[in-house]
């Protein structure tokens, strides 16, 4: 796809006899978020080392920002960044010596010390510019981190484990970091991570690596719907009520203790508003009554597997 940030086609990688990528396909749009999960040995890492050029694949067609991998590695380069699990930052130098580092680096110049004090302005690290970065909490690192990632002005950026170790506000924060990257720069993310709500949460696509192969991509209510798992609990407010009608119900379990029983939805809004009628229909007082929906948790554990030994 012309318009595409990253396109994928037959992506093969082995180490020896060890097939770690086994013909993946993906195409990302532009000005996007895309995660890219699975379990601990999938190969996600080696999916962002071989688009990120630090490895090369032993087969298959890709082009990253426009540029064919193979061909101009040295403009798909130009064109990304990389923040990686652990911190590239520099504890001994302040932020600000960190960024106008990295501006030097990218032989930026003049324009380079001007890129340094917008970037502190904009990840909130204004007043903290002249500290020590080892003096810095683990939010600050991680957005000076991003801050550092973002001094080349990427246009895609491959971001793992952004929020690991954070507290929720802070995860929080960067979340809305990640967002406006994306809506008000126009930067694509391609983001892997272990915690499924930060990839429920930033997403607009998530595809799942399980030995070697996609075994799913979609958006998160696609692939929350692929799996079973919803049901409705129902409380009832008295044991009479509850003894009445709970054989009709088609329960999958019930407690006599609580009155409670679950009950299978699949049928969405519309199953539900059938049994709430039926209930009523029966003059039976119901205590409370929640839905619980598929996660991506639920996907996860489903559709992929343990790596090979």
């Amino acid at each position: 796809m012309a318009d595409a940030a990253i396109s994928v086609t037959g992506l093969r990688k082995a180490y020896g006899p060890h097939r770690v990528l086994d013909g993946i396909d993906l195409t990302i749009p532009q000005g996007t978020i895309f995660s890219l999960l699975g379990p601990n040995g999938a190969g996600k890492t080696t999916t962002v080392q071989i688009l990120s050029t630090l490895i090369k694949a032993d087969a298959g067609e890709i082009r990253v920002a426009g540029h064919d991998l193979a061909a101009e590695p040295d403009k798909v380069r130009a064109a990304i960044g990389v923040t990686g699990q652990f911190s590239a930052v520099d504890g001994f130098l302040t932020g600000e010596e960190n960024l106008r580092l990295m501006a030097d680096l990218l032989h930026l110049g003049r324009a380079g010390r001007a890129r340094a004090r917008d970037l502190l302005k904009r990840f909130d690290l204004t007043e903290a510019a002249g500290k020590p970065a080892a003096t810095y909490s683990g939010g600050m690192r991680r957005r000076l981190d991003l801050a550092m990632t973002m001094v080349g002005t990427p246009r895609l950026i491959f971001l793992d484990e952004p929020t690991t170790g954070l507290d929720p506000r802070s995860r929080r924060t960067m979340w809305q970091i990640v967002r406006d990257l994306v809506e008000q720069d126009g930067v694509t993310i391609f983001l892997t991570t272990q915690y499924l709500e930060e990839a429920d949460e930033l997403a607009g696509r998530i595809a799942l690596l399980s030995q070697g192969g996609l075994v799913a991509e979609g958006t998160p209510d696609e692939l929350k719907r692929l799996v079973p798992g919803g049901r409705v609990v129902v409380r009832f407010a008295d044991a009479d009520g509850y003894r009445r009608v709970v054989p009709h119900l088609g329960a999958s379990s019930r407690n006599d203790a609580t009155l409670t029983a679950q009950i299978p939805n699949e049928g969405g809004v519309r199953t539900l508003k059938k049994l709430l009628d039926w209930l009523d229909g029966q003059a039976v007082e119901v205590a409370e009554l929640t839905v619980h929906s598929p996660d991506l948790d639920d996907v996860f554990l489903t559709l992929t597997k343990e790596p090979a030994r």
